[in-house]
This record gives C-alpha cells, sequence and structure tokens, in this order.
C-alpha cells in the first residue's frame, strides 16, 4: 500500500494501522501530490491512501492523475473531516472509499479488505448524504415511463428508489407491504441486473443512470 498525506503524524498512524495487520505492508509513503502519483507508477500498489488535503497537487488532482496510470491502484481517501462535496467529486474521479479518521480503528482493515474485493467504502453516516448531494447534482429526468431500464421491473424500481433513500431490507418491506425474504429476493435481482455488488454501488449507480428522480426526498 501507499500513503499519501500531507501530515507526518497521520502517516506514522495510517502505517501502525496497516502494520498491525499480518497481511498489510506499506510500499511507500509521499508526503504531496505530485509524490504520490510518481511512486504510485513506481511502485503499483494495491491501494492507495490518500489525503485529500496536499501540498502542490491535491488529492483531488492526484486521483485525476492516477487515472492514466497502466495499473490503476483502488483509493481510499482518508480525512480527519471530509466536505460531502469534495467526497463526492473524489468518487467520482474514481476512489473506492471514504475513511475518516475519527472511525473505530477496528474498521480500517474492513474498509481495505472492502476496497480490494472491488467494492465502495463510506462510513454508514455519510451513505445518506453523499447520496443526496449526488441527486442535487444530477438535475437530468429520469427515462419516461413505460420502459424498463436494465430489464428491472417496476417493483424492483420502487425497491431501488428505497434503496437510495438508505432504508433497510425491513423498512423497505414495511413501505412496500411486502415480506422482508421478499425484498431480499428483489435486491438479489437487481444487483445481478445493474452489475452492483452493494447498496452504495447500487445507489450511485441509480443516481448516475437517472433510475431515481432528482428531488427525491432522503431520510434524516
Amino acid at each position: 500500500m501507499l500513503i499519501a498525506h500531507g501530515d507526518a503524524c497521520y502517516r506514522t498512524g495510517l502505517r501502525a494501522l496497516i502494520e498491525a495487520v499480518s497481511d498489510f505492508a506499506v510500499a511507500g509513503e509521499a508526503s504531496d501530490g505530485d509524490a504520490a502519483v510518481r511512486l504510485a507508477r513506481q511502485l503499483e500498489p494495491d491501494v492507495v491512501l490518500l489525503g485529500l488535503a496536499m501540498s502542490g497537487l491535491d488529492g483531488l488532482g492526484v486521483l485525476q492523475q492516477l487515472d492514466g496510470l497502466r495499473v490503476r491502484p483502488r483509493v481510499i481517501c482518508v480525512a480527519g473531516a471530509v466536505d460531502n462535496g469534495e467526497a463526492l467529486k473524489a468518487l467520482e474521479l474514481g476512489a473506492r472509499g471514504v475513511f475518516l479518521t475519527t472511525a473505530c480503528s477496528d474498521l480500517f482493515a474492513k474498509a481495505i479488505r472492502c476496497v480490494m474485493r472491488g467494492e465502495y467504502w463510506v462510513t454508514r453516516e455519510h451513505v445518506k448524504d453523499l447520496i443526496g448531494a449526488l441527486v442535487e447534482a444530477r438535475s437530468t429526468p429520469t427515462p419516461p415511463p413505460g420502459k424498463r431500464p436494465f430489464n428491472l421491473s417496476p417493483r424492483e424500481l420502487d425497491v431501488v428508489k428505497l434503496v437510495v433513500g438508505a432504508l433497510s431490507n425491513r423498512e423497505i418491506a414495511q413501505a412496500l407491504s411486502l415480506s422482508e425474504e421478499t425484498v431480499k429476493h428483489h435486491v438479489c435481482s437487481i444487483f445481478n441486473k445493474t452489475g452492483a455488488s452493494n447498496r452504495l454501488e447500487l445507489a450511485l449507480f441509480a443516481i448516475h443512470h437517472r433510475l431515481v428522480q432528482s428531488d427525491h426526498s432522503f431520510r434524516s
């Protein structure tokens, strides 16, 4: 893994967390964006832990540069706090996760493993905010009624909209007067049809492909 962060204390802390896991290893460290891109090209790490605020090329600039590499690493943006708009931009530029250092350290290895499997990692409390920001940023109308995008049934589209609203399977079952087992079946079918591997990926997919209305309400 490559640690790219402008704060030496953060880099030391991240290294300690990584080295505490037997099958993780640190390949290198970078203190600025230009060095991060150079080392990513040279070392070809599996994962880059990237600070968004760095001197020279910032984290978002690094993400843009990584897009041109022969082997693009999976990137987790690491910060003590992050603005929703900034986190959203990072995800749109290819980041696979956003990890807040204020979160429980036990989640750190879980986040890395999740991203290494090709999934997304965003802390639960930020999912609704990020999806809400994405909905607001995309004002293009949804596909005309009568069409079945990605061969999703009307009921599956109902489920998608509620997943975007960050409802659990139990809450979706209550909202649609279905059994929880039926909802699980619908979610599994939706994953197969869209290629999403988790609920966050499905939500981002749904917003990107205009499967939900831009004025969709979100639970607080």
